[in-house]
């Protein structure tokens, strides 16, 4: 049994699809015989063969939001597509800024429940049945929605591993957007663009974190080092985030960045659940803390129990010598 379509949020970085949308798009093509995005902007065109190959049929796109919030016109245009029985059995967004807000909208607009935080979805019968981790990731609840759909899930980052379909390029389609009254007062006035060097911490092959156990602020510095050393990214527990040494885009872990690279580096992290959530999938686990009994080495391949101020260094001193 599958659903007749499902609509996933189509979301742009740079000019590219987002990774979490083409994840989304994997495990739609699973759950439905349909697969459309619905996307906020006038050029939708330049993302249409890639979304095409991971099984988008169609793109509804908005038109120009000429500065408006994304989330507003966005969802009242889906929400007025759902009304006038266009629209799909289910809706599908990545747990993103404008994701959140959109889920969060749609979900006022067509009386419908939202299920967040979701790891998995499957199929019970015609309904959409989503995996949520609770308690700090140590338990897993599964939430069937219930009543008529459209049934709207937020879907966490790395859930799913995107794969190409081979399909062809999507058709692209304008979705009136209705009149948003006053709702159409908010608006951008200007974005800045964090500045960063190398991979983005959440798509990075190789990942290397720093946490309370460097000891002060200055020591991330062998965080980074390592991370550029490496051609990876750098990243933290939230900790030394909530201490305020590295900016909130540095956390992993439940309330920051899931991470699933080829290998990921823990210094100086004990390993609190919060933190497992956001790195437990990576391929390869590398540990160094001096405490023996930190639970990291519960979840590491290879665990160096030493301290990460002698361990780093000569880390750092080997690469260079190569």
């Amino acid at each position: 049994m599958t659903l007749s379509k499902i609509w996933v949020l189509a979301e742009a970085e740079n000019g590219e699809v987002a990774s979490t949308t083409l994840e989304l798009l994997t495990k739609a093509r699973d759950l439905a015989d349909t697969v459309e995005c619905f996307y906020a902007g006038d050029d939708a065109d330049d993302l249409a063969e890639t979304l095409g190959e991971y099984g988008c049929e169609t793109v509804h796109q908005t038109g120009d939001l000429d500065g408006a919030l994304v989330g507003v016109p966005t969802a009242a245009a889906v929400a007025a597509a759902v009304e006038a029985g266009d629209g799909p059995d289910a809706i599908l967004c990545g747990t993103s800024y404008d994701g959140r807000d959109i889920a969060a909208r749609l979900s006022v607009k067509l009386d419908r429940t939202a299920i967040t935080n979701v790891v998995d979805l499957e199929l019970d019968g015609e309904a959409l049945v989503g995996t949520e981790p609770i308690f700090g990731g140590n338990t897993d609840v599964k939430t069937k929605f219930a009543g008529e759909g459209p049934f709207i899930a937020l879907v966490r980052p790395k859930s799913f591993a995107p794969e190409p379909s081979g399909g062809a390029e999507a058709d692209v389609e304008d979705l009136d957007v209705p009149d948003l009254g006053s709702s159409a007062g908010a608006t951008v006035t200007d974005r800045h663009v964090e500045e960063s060097d190398g991979p983005k911490l959440d798509e990075a092959g190789i990942v290397v974190a720093g946490g309370r156990g460097l000891g002060e602020a200055e020591k991330f510095a062998m965080v980074e080092d390592l991370a550029k050393a490496l051609g990876g990214a750098a990243g933290a527990s939230r900790a030394i985030v909530d201490a305020g040494w590295v900016p909130y885009s540095s956390q992993v872990g439940q309330t920051g960045k899931v991470v699933k690279p080829d290998v990921y580096i823990a210094a100086g992290i004990s390993g609190a659940t919060q933190h497992l959530v956001g790195m437990k999938g990576s391929k390869h686990i590398i540990a160094i803390n001096k405490d023996p009994e930190a639970p990291i080495f519960g979840v590491a391949d290879l665990g160096i129990v030493g301290d990460v101020h002698k361990v780093m260094p000569q880390l750092l001193e080997a690469l260079a010598s190569r």
